[in-house]
């Protein structure tokens, strides 16, 4: 699945020239948290979203600074800093406070690279764009719907036997670093997987292994079977 098969095509968009007061109104009136910024040619040019709106000189809430001075206030960067805050606190339109560099997607842009957008930039939200036209927007909540209408079992293949099972499981866990399950450890009897565990293995691993024989094709059932842990003699 790609951003254009679960993204939000009728998006709440506001223009640079749009006050911040009228921004709080549209952001509360239709029970979003941010809203991307396009020109008169429907050009994404920014994002905002409440964040831009939590600082501000008319709600008292604008970031306080220390009066003690110090190294860091006499640095160079701490004064862009604090002049970047009072455009935040003071600013009078979208355009002074919108956050101009703007992660976006296009349309053909896979699911899985959209879900490592949204969790290693820590954004909500990212707007899909196509000829730098901004036509739609994928949320968390888009990524969740979309799993929503998945099914939750692996397929279903009939003729499917145990040793092709057990080898398609050997197959997933080669794969994997974190995998350290032996292939003696892993027997398929009626389509039902029994893994065996050592009483030392972490719950996290137990759990990953049972995931992933779940996910094989014709597996009926996971059985896990935990053994006392090795011990090796002193010497």
């Amino acid at each position: 699945m790609n951003a254009k098969d679960v993204m939000t095509t009728e998006v709440v968009t506001v223009s640079p020239e749009t006050t911040v007061q009228d921004l709080a109104k549209i952001l509360s009136e239709k029970g979003i948290s941010g809203a991307p910024v396009v020109d008169a040619n429907q050009r994404l040019i920014g994002i905002v979203s409440e964040g831009d709106l939590l600082h501000r000189a008319e709600t008292g809430t604008e970031r306080r600074v220390q009066r003690r001075r110090s190294w860091w206030l006499e640095s160079v960067a701490a004064e862009q800093e604090l002049a970047r805050d009072y455009v935040k606190a003071h600013g009078r339109t979208v355009a002074d406070i919108m956050t101009r560099e703007v992660i976006s997607a296009e349309e053909t842009t896979d699911l899985a690279d959209l879900a490592m957008l949204l969790e290693t930039k820590r954004v909500k939200r990212v707007p899909v764009v196509s000829g730098g036209k901004l036509v739609g927007i994928v949320s968390r909540a888009n990524l969740v719907r979309a799993l929503a209408t998945t099914s939750s079992a692996p397929k279903i293949v009939a003729d499917t036997d145990d040793r092709t099972i057990r080898e398609q499981l050997l197959a997933e866990l080669r794969r994997q670093q974190w995998a350290n399950i032996w292939a003696a450890d892993i027997m398929v009897r009626d389509k039902v997987v029994h893994l065996w565990f050592s009483a030392d293995e972490s719950d996290a691993e137990r759990q990953a292994v049972r995931v992933a024989a779940e996910n094989v094709a014709g597996v009926r059932k996971v059985e896990e079977h935990i053994v006392p842990a090795p011990v090796f003699p002193a010497f």
